[in-house]
This record gives structure tokens, C-alpha cells and sequence, in this order.
């Protein structure tokens, strides 16, 4: 009988070609939309589960309040991760890792003891030997316990050592970081490369070197390993006494007032789980790690599901429109006897055959899909082709599916009576009418809410690249890797300025983009002494030229001048932010306090966005320092190839160890919002999934509606009726279901944009021309959609069509 049930099922796929591949194309394009977010997804939730201890892994995370408002931190004394482990017996360890070591160093030039070439390389992460366990670092050579204990001591990956190294056994070799080849650093370990699914990402581990014990900088990272047996949140209340113990006293003994002493009290320690830091730490915890957000992942995959959705109402749409074909059929074969559970099964078989090829379909398209698809979502998904679940999970989602979609048809089309079929009496598809018309409705409802918020994504990135920023991000090229040049850094500098196409030029690593050196600091007003607990501010080493370069503006005051000896020892400017966070309505003149040492303000510059725009512009200040990391250029307009060429040359002259490396400011603050480009072009490419399955459900609707209403075409035709009233005819309806969708789509796509653009501090604002755009893009969708049947119709030789009847 199964056999039967499938001859039938293939006779009825090459019977109407059109309609099957629809149906066919259809479910593939949703099966492989949602194969390709359920990878995205499954992504996202991976990371850090790769620990084996992953339920016992912590990181530390500060909470307190600052002017009414709720701040995070995760950065850390040196001392604090013993202290945790000392105190606390259910901490079996405390480790910490020097967030400059990931941020602030950028690239270091690397190569061998002996070699005359460097390569810059990135991905050094500063830990200690306790955070090198906790981690779970897995060593090919070298022994877990003692590979970070000894100073000058680094560890690299397995494919960092394949790179440098070609023999076996590598344990014992020299590297040379910056050209310092007084200080060599001795490979104690090669590990496994760290997996991509972690929110730290290394390549090379270098132990702590800090002598500097002190209970008030914060620097670390600091992970714990806890006993498996441990409340969470009584450790939590317990880990307050820190503050009292080593905190208060450290802070006393600067000098710190009362009123100081009692903000502190209102600290509190967290334990976030090694696993919620990719996806569950907000904006304010500033760690600077790039992260992703699990209101996303349950974006993404309501998305997947409302294609997948789609594409299962078209089937269902499309079976029960064609019973027209299928009536006379089932009338025969109850008329000879056949049961419905008979009729039920063959068009349950039916439908599993379709949902089988779909599937096969899908998942060929999704692999297909899948590099461009890693391209847009900047990920490395492999299809699993390997892994064991994989075609388990397909079989039984086809079968599943096959048989969800197949069930309303199935007893649908099961339940004609013979005797209304045969005589000719059968309402054919009228029942589910109403039915159709909904599905329909939901079908482009969704596509609209998608096409509503890609422009709106749009159009922020747009905002976000052509925002006045505070400094001029045009024509700046910063060179990398310049720590190699050391004390020749300012010879180097007076070259470049003799190239014609230079502007200008500074040497520093604090830049206004990701990756530049960062460095939090507390700031007071003199005449406050230490009183009240100042407030949070950057403090910036640069040289002199670093205002000009940058195209920074002097709100009041003057810039840096070497003519001022003060200038290098105790000088600042500051932000207007940090004007307005001091009090200061004439700051030029005034004194400020930085942990014990007095600045003299000489200058206040517009707000500059140092940050992404989802963030606040926060308190800044500039002094006169070495920070050899990088420097800038400001080119002159013009050729900038040949610019470019000119400044490689004198930088072949200075440091022909080592190959030049360059980046360009405007892309650098591009790259800091690829997360929103991303969104954009994911939203993009599934709204045009959704686009396409719905209009390929249009498409073979308004097909079988001019199907079954040729005879009343033809009538109409023979009795006058111009091709403007016939296209009417077949396409109001459909016109009235779009518009309704559309009415629908506009309130649910404005609240759910409204609250994504919520996370920036800086947004657009939402105009009602976008969602007429969308509302046209997706009525001239359908008209296209439809046209081509009405136009068909419209044309038809009406005598032909009444003499079949």
C-alpha cells in the first residue's frame, strides 16, 4: 500500500510541474533560512561551553552606584585575586588576566632569536599561572603547572609555533617581542589553539610582571574556580568583607575622606558564569571584549521560525487550493470504496514526499549558502556534516514537518462527499477561503515588518558613518607596530613631516577607536581636596601635535606648546564633558586632582566620540607622555597611493627588520559598528527569504485563481469587458490583503525598532517614510507577483475556454 501511496505521489509531482516546484522551492528556501540562523544560533550559545569545569567558572564583576545610576566594572587590583582564594575556601582558585595585555598593546612585533625579520602579531594575553589553569589551557609541550611561573616565560599556539618553528620540539627557543633583544622571552609551552567560541581570544600568554601591589589601580580580569557545592550568592555577600578589609584601609591611608569611604561601602561583587559573558553583559560593564547579545539570538530565531512558517502556509495554501484537481478523484475513489483513513494516508505520504525533497533541498542550498552566510554574520559555521545528531535531526524534522503540513490537507481534501463532487455541486475551495486570505495576510505582514527594519538599520549606520564626530577621521593612516622604532620614534616622525603629502603627525596608541590604548582615572577639583568620591575620566598620554592631527577643537584655552616647560609635567586638557562632570564654568586655570598628583587645566576641546555610539561621550583628558604604540598621520589631499608609498619607504629606511603595517582611521570607526552593518545584511537576506517564499505563495495563488475563474472570465470577455476591469477583477482582492498587511506590519515593526534603537545613545529618529517605502516596496512586489497571471487572463481566447466547459 506505501508503495502505492508513493507511485501516486511522484504521478501527482509531474502531473503539475509548476505547482510542485513552488511548493518544492518554497519549503527549501525556508528549511534553508532556518538551518542557516539555527547554525547562527547554536554559535552564539557555544561559547565558553567548551570548559569542563564550565558550572564552577566565574568572573568577578564590580557593581556600584554612581549619581543614582547602577555602573559595572571588571577590572581589578593585582592583589585581589589572591586575596579571594586566601579568604574564601570556597574559591579553590583565583586567577587574574591584564586587560592591556588584550586591548592597549596592539601589535607587537615578533621573531625568533637569530632572525632578521619581525611579523606583527596580535592576540597576547598577559595571566597568571592560576587564570593559565582556570582557563584550562591545554598544553601539546610544556607542563601545565609551571609554564607561566618564571618572568620572560611565553607560551604560544599550536598554529603560532607551526608558523615560527619547524622542528618537533620547540621548548627552550627564544623570542624577541619589539626588537628588545635584551629581554628575550623563552617558550615554555605551545597549547591548543584557543577555541573561536571564546570570549577571549589568544594566540600568545605571557605571565604578570606587575610588582605593583597596590589595593587602589585596577587593571585585571579576575576568573575564580569554585567549589561545586557553593551558594552563589551567599559567596557573593560574603565577598563584601574585601572592601572593609583590604579596600578602605588602602584608601585611608591615601587620604581619603569619610564621605569617600561610605561610596565604597555600597560596593558589591558578582559572580558572572564563564558562560553568560558573551551574550549576557551589558553595555555599561565596559570590558572592552567584543560580545553578542542574546536579544539577537532569539531574534534571529523568530525569524528563522516565521520563514519556516511561511513556507509551510504556502504548502498549505497551495494543497487546498488545488483540490479543484484533486475532488473528482477523491469522489471515484470513495464512489469504489476506498476509506478515508485510505484517502488520509495517501495524502499524508503526499505531503512527507514533498517535505523529504524540501529538506534534501534545503540543506544543499544552506551549505551552498553558507560562506556568504559566514561572510555577512563574520563567523566560521562549518556545515556538521560529521556530527552524529546531524541527519538523525533532518529525518525527523522532514517526517515531522511533512506530516504537520500534510495534516489539514490531508483531512481536507479527504472529507468531499462523493455525491456533491460527482454532481458537479462541490463549493470547490471555498471553505477554506477565509483560511487562505490569512495566511496570506501573515505571510506579508512578516515580510514587511523585515523590510521596515532593515531601512531602519540602514538608515543608523548611515547616521552612525556620517555623524559629526568631534575629530576629522578622513585622510588620517595610522601606522601600527611602531613600538619597534623606540627611542628613534620622534627622528622617525621628523621625516614623515618632510614628505610633502603629510599634514601632520603623532605618536600615540590612544586613538578614538577600538583598539587604541585606554586608561581610567579618578579626577577631583583642587579646592575639593579628597572629598567625595571625583569622578571617572580617561587620561590620555600624547605628544604635541596630537590635537591638530586629529582636527580636535580648542573650545576654550590653548593646545600643548613646547614654548610652556609646565606642558610635559603638569598640564592637562580636558573634554566638555569634563568640564560639566567637575562643576568648572571657567575651568582654564583651575587645578584638578589624579590620585595625589595636581594638573593645571590649559585647555577644554569639544566632546569627541572616543566610543561606540551606543555609548555616551564620557569625561577625557590629554597630557603631554610616551605612548610608542602607534602613531597617525594626517594626509594632505591627493594621491594617497603615492602617499602611501613615500611614507612605506622612509619606514623601510628606519626599521627594515620589519614590514610596515597601517590601518585607516574612517575604516577603524567603520569596524567598530560592523555588529550594526551585520544586522542589516542578515535582516537584508532574510527578508528577501521571506520576500520570495510569499510572493512564490502569491504567484501560485493568483495562478489557480485565474484557474478557476476562466469561465467567468471568458463570459465577461465575450460580452465586452475591456482588459482594465478583467485585471481589476483578479488583482482588488488580492491589493485589499497587502494593504491590510501593511496597516498591520507599521505599529509591530515601529515598537520592536524603537527598542533596538534604543541601545544607542545616538540614534535616528523614526520617519513615516520609511514605512511608506515598505509599504511600496512590498505593494509593488505584489502587483509584479500577480500581473503576470491577471495579464495572462486578461488576454485569454474566451471562446476556447467556454468550448472545454
Amino acid at each position: 500500500m506505501f508503495r502505492n501511496h508513493l507511485k501516486i505521489a511522484w504521478r501527482s509531482i509531474k502531473k503539475d510541474k509548476l505547482f510542485a516546484a513552488i511548493k518544492i522551492g518554497g519549503f527549501a528556501m525556508g528549511i534553508a533560512a532556518c538551518l542557516l540562523i539555527a547554525l547562527f544560533i547554536g554559535s552564539e550559545i557555544g561559547y565558553d561551553q567548551h570548559y569542563s569545569k564550565k558550572g564552577q567558572l566565574f568572573r568577578v564583576v564590580l557593581q556600584g552606584m554612581y549619581k543614582g545610576e547602577v555602573m559595572k566594572s571588571t577590572h581589578f587590583q593585582l592583589p585581589f585575586a589572591d586575596a579571594l582564594q586566601n579568604d574564601f575556601p570556597e574559591i579553590l582558585k583565583a586567577g587574574k588576566v591584564n586587560s592591556t595585555g588584550i586591548f592597549g598593546a596592539g601589535k607587537r612585533g615578533i621573531r625568533l632569536d637569530g632572525a632578521s625579520k619581525n611579523n606583527l602579531e596580535d592576540g597576547f594575553l598577559l595571566a597568571d599561572q592560576e587564570a593559565f589553569e582556570i582557563l584550562e589551557v591545554e598544553l601539546i609541550q610544556g607542563n601545565t603547572a609551571t609554564a607561566l611561573v618564571n618572568p620572560k616565560s611565553i607560551v604560544i599556539s599550536e598554529s603560532k609555533a607551526a608558523k615560527y618553528f619547524k622542528g618537533a620540539t620547540i621548548l627552550g627557543e627564544t623570542i624577541i617581542l619589539d626588537n628588545d633583544a635584551s629581554t628575550p622571552y623563552t617558550v615554555t609551552g605551545v597549547m591548543k589553539d584557543a577555541s573561536k567560541n571564546s570570549h577571549l581570544s589568544y594566540d600568545f600568554l605571557l605571565p604578570i610582571e606587575d610588582t605593583n601591589a597596590s589595593w587602589t589601580n585596577q587593571n585585571y580580569f579576575t576568573y575564580v574556580l569554585v567549589d561545586p557545592n557553593t551558594d552563589i550568592q551567599q559567596l557573593e555577600q560574603k565577598m563584601v568583607s574585601i572592601v572593609e578589609k583590604y579596600i578602605i584601609p588602602a584608601q585611608r591611608e591615601r587620604g581619603r575622606a569619610p564621605d569617600f569611604i561610605d561610596v565604597l561601602r555600597t560596593m558589591e561583587y558578582k559572580l558572572q558564569p564563564i558562560t553568560d559573558i558573551h551574550l549576557y553583559s551589558d553595555l555599561k560593564m565596559a570590558d572592552g571584549l567584543k560580545h553578542g547579545d542574546i536579544r539577537f539570538v532569539w531574534l534571529f530565531a523568530a525569524i528563522a521560525g516565521f520563514v519556516l512558517l511561511l513556507a509551510v502556509i504556502n504548502f498549505i495554501n497551495l494543497s487546498t487550493a488545488k483540490s479543484a484537481n484533486r475532488a473528482k478523484e477523491v469522489g471515484l475513489r470513495k464512489t469504489i470504496g476506498a476509506y478515508k483513513g485510505n484517502l488520509v494516508a495517501q495524502f499524508m505520504t503526499e505531503s512527507m514526499v514533498f517535505s523529504f525533497i524540501s529538506f534534501i533541498l534545503g540543506v544543499v542550498l544552506a551549505w551552498a549558502l553558507l560562506p556568504s552566510f559566514n561572510s555577512i554574520a563574520s563567523k566560521s559555521i562549518e556545515m556538521p556534516w560529521s556530527a552524529w545528531w546531524f541527519a538523525p535531526i533532518i529525518l525527523v524534522a522532514s517526517v515531522l514537518v511533512g506530516a504537520l503540513t500534510g495534516l489539514y490537507p490531508a483531512f481536507y481534501l479527504s472529507a468531499f462527499k462523493p455525491v456533491n463532487v460527482l454532481k458537479g455541486s462541490l463549493s470547490i475551495g471555498s471553505k477554506s477561503g477565509k483560511l487562505r486570505s490569512g495566511l496570506v495576510i501573515f505571510q506579508f505582514t512578516t515580510s514587511v515588518i523585515l523590510i521596515i527594519a532593515t531601512l531602519i538599520i540602514y538608515q543608523q549606520m548611515d547616521f552612525i558613518l556620517q555623524k559629526e564626530l568631534g575629530y576629522d577621521k578622513e585622510q588620517v593612516v595610522i601606522l601600527e607596530g611602531t613600538g619597534v622604532l623606540g627611542t628613534s620614534a620622534e627622528n622617525f616622525k621628523e621625516q614623515l613631516l618632510q614628505l610633502p603629502q603629510i599634514k601632520s603627525a603623532t605618536i600615540t596608541n590612544y586613538v578614538p577607536v577600538d583598539g587604541g590604548s585606554r586608561n581610567g582615572n579618578t579626577f577631583r577639583r583642587k579646592d575639593e581636596g579628597n572629598e567625595g568620591r571625583g569622578i571617572p575620566a580617561q587620561i590620555w598620554r600624547v605628544d604635541y601635535d596630537y590635537i591638530e592631527t586629529l582636527g580636535i577643537t580648542v573650545k576654550s584655552g590653548r593646545d600643548f606648546s613646547k614654548q610652556f616647560a609646565s606642558d610635559s609635567l603638569s598640564s592637562i586638557i580636558i573634554n566638555a564633558n569634563m568640564q560639566r562632570e567637575l562643576g568648572l564654568e571657567n575651568a582654564i586655570g583651575k587645578e584638578i586632582n589624579n590620585n595625589g598628583q595636581l594638573f593645571t587645566i590649559i585647555g577644554v576641546v569639544d566632546d569627541f566620540h572616543f566610543k561606540s555610539l551606543k555609548e555616551d561621550i564620557s569625561s577625557l583628558s590629554l597630557v603631554i607622555g610616551k605612548d610608542l604604540g602607534a602613531i597617525s598621520l594626517k594626509l594632505e589631499k591627493g594621491n594617497v597611493n603615492e602617499a602611501l608609498a613615500s611614507i612605506a619607504s622612509v619606514w623601510g629606511s628606519n626599521v627594515p627588520s620589519q614590514s610596515i603595517n597601517y590601518s585607516f582611521l574612517d575604516q577603524e570607526f567603520s569596524s567598530m559598528h560592523d555588529d550594526v552593518e551585520r544586522m542589516g545584511k542578515i535582516f537584508n537576506s532574510f527578508a528577501l527569504f521571506a520576500i520570495l517564499v510569499a510572493c512564490l505563495g502569491l504567484f501560485a495563488l493568483s495562478a489557480f485563481m485565474v484557474e478557476q475563474r476562466k469561465k467567468e472570465i471568458s463570459i465577461r470577455l465575450v460580452l465586452g469587458a475591456p482588459f482594465k476591469s478583467i485585471y481589476q477583477l483578479l488583482t482588488l482582492d488580492f491589493m485589499k490583503l497587502i494593504l491590510l498587511s501593511i496597516v498591520i506590519a507599521i505599529p509591530i515593526g515601529w515598537y520592536m525598532m524603537s527598542r533596538w534603537l534604543e541601545d544607542f545613545a545616538y540614534h535616528i529618529t523614526i520617519s513615516w517614510s520609511i514605512f511608506f517605502m515598505a509599504g511600496l516596496i512590498a505593494l509593488i512586489i505584489a502587483i509584479v507577483t500577480i500581473s503576470y497571471q491577471s495579464v495572462n487572463a486578461a488576454l485569454i481566447q474566451p471562446l476556447k475556454s467556454l468550448r472545454k466547459e
